[in-house]
C-alpha cells in the first residue's frame, strides 16, 4: 500500500473517531476553567495508588518480555528490561510510526542481551499474541467476578489493592522459578520458520503456523507466566485508571470503566497517531462521559491518567535510553515485524 493511500486512511479513521466523539458528547464538552478547578480537587491518596499502578503495570510488562527471553535461554536484568521498556514505550508514544520503530528498538535490545535473530523476532511476536490474549482475559475476569451489592469507588480500591498484592506475589514467583545459570537456546536447533510469501491469506497462516511453532518449542513455564504477566499488566492499567476516575469523584461500575477501557485499547491500534496520542484522550473522554461522568471530572480523569500512563513516560523514557546506551551495541540485522496488537506500550 502506498503512503498516500495510508495517510489518507489514517486521516479518514481519525475523522470517523472525532464523529463518534462529537456525537458523545454533543454541545456538552467540558468547559476548561470547570476542568481546571475539578483537577484542584482531586483526592491524593487516589492518585497516589493511580501513580503506582501505572509503574507496577509498566514493570509487569518489561517483565513479560524477560521471562520469554529466559524461555529461549536468553538472560536480561530485570532493571534493563525495566530500562527496555520505558525506552520503547517512549519512542512508541512520542514518533512517527512510533510502533514499529519502537519494535525495531526492541528487537536490537534482545539481540544485545544475546538472543539470535530468530529468539529476538519469536519473542516480539509472542509478546504481541500474550498481551492480545491477556486483554480478553482481563476483561473476562472484570465482567465475571461477582460484586454483591459494592458501589463503583469501592470495587475500584478493591481492584487497586487487589491488583498490586497479585503483581507482588507474580513477581515473587517469576523470581522464585527463574533460572540461576543462563539456559540452552530453544529455537537455534530448529528449521527457519516458513518464508511468508504470497498473497495475505498465505501469509498469515505461514505467520500463524510460525508462532505456534515456536510457542510449542517454549517451556510451558515461560509462556504461562508470560501470559499472567501480561494479564497483571493490562489489570493495573485498568486499576489506574478507575483511581484516577474515583480521585475525580466519578462513581461508575466497574464493568462499564473496563468496557471504556477496552474500547480505548482496541482504538489505540489504529496507527493514526503516535501513541494514539489525541484519538486515545478523544476516546476516553467520550466513553467516561457516556458512562454517566460528569464533564468536568470525566475530562480531568482522561488528562491525569494520559499523564501517567504516557505523557510522563516520555521523559521517563529519555532517561533510560541513557543508560542503555552504555551498554554493548546490538548485532546490525534487521528485525522481525510483530503483530499489530504488541501491547499498550
Amino acid at each position: 500500500m502506498s503512503s498516500r493511500r495510508k495517510t489518507v486512511l489514517r486521516v479518514a479513521g481519525l475523522l470517523v473517531v472525532l464523529i463518534a466523539a462529537a456525537f458523545t458528547l454533543g454541545d456538552n464538552l467540558p468547559d476548561l476553567g470547570q476542568t481546571l478547578d475539578t483537577l484542584g480537587s482531586a483526592q491524593p491518596w487516589w492518585l497516589v495508588l493511580a501513580a503506582a499502578a501505572e509503574m507496577t503495570s509498566l514493570r509487569h510488562f518489561a517483565l513479560q518480555q524477560r521471562r520469554l527471553l529466559a524461555g529461549f535461554g536468553v538472560r536480561m536484568s530485570v532493571p534493563r528490561a525495566i530500562a527496555v521498556t520505558f525506552t520503547r514505550s517512549a519512542i512508541s508514544f512520542s514518533l512517527p510510526a512510533g510502533s514499529a520503530v519502537s519494535a525495531g528498538f526492541a528487537f536490537r535490545q534482545f539481540r544485545t542481551a544475546g538472543a539470535s535473530r530468530r529468539t529476538a523476532g519469536a519473542v516480539a511476536v509472542l509478546s504481541g499474541v500474550l498481551s492480545g490474549v491477556a486483554l480478553i482475559l482481563m476483561y473476562g475476569a472484570v465482567v465475571l467476578i461477582p460484586r454483591g451489592g459494592a458501589t463503583g469507588n469501592t470495587d475500584t480500591l478493591i481492584l487497586v489493592l487487589s491488583m498490586l498484592v497479585i503483581a507482588g506475589l507474580v513477581f515473587g514467583i517469576d523470581y522464585y522459578l527463574a533460572p540461576r545459570r543462563p539456559g540452552r537456546p530453544v529455537l537455534d536447533e530448529s528449521p527457519d520458520p516458513e518464508p511468508a510469501t504470497g498473497g495475505w491469506w498465505s501469509r498469515a497462516v505461514a505467520a500463524t503456523r510460525n508462532t505456534m511453532s515456536d510457542l510449542r518449542r517454549l517451556p510451558r513455564r515461560a509462556w504461562v507466566l508470560s501470559l499472567i504477566h501480561a494479564t497483571v499488566n493490562w489489570g493495573l492499567d485498568l486499576a489506574c485508571l478507575a483511581a484516577t476516575a474515583a480521585a475525580f469523584g466519578i462513581d461508575v461500575s466497574l464493568v462499564r470503566l473496563a468496557t471504556v477501557y477496552l474500547t480505548v485499547q482496541l482504538v489505540r491500534q489504529i496507527p493514526l497517531s503516535p501513541g494514539g496520542i489525541g484519538v486515545v484522550e478523544v476516546a476516553l473522554l467520550a466513553g467516561l462521559v457516556s458512562a454517566g461522568a460528569a464533564h468536568g471530572p470525566a475530562a480531568a480523569a482522561m488528562l491525569v491518567y494520559r499523564l501517567l500512563s504516557c505523557w510522563i513516560i516520555i521523559p521517563l523514557g529519555l532517561l533510560a535510553y541513557t543508560t542503555l546506551r552504555r551498554g554493548p551495541k546490538a548485532p546490525q540485522t534487521p528485525p522481525v515485524k510483530p503483530p499489530a496488537l504488541a501491547g499498550r506500550h
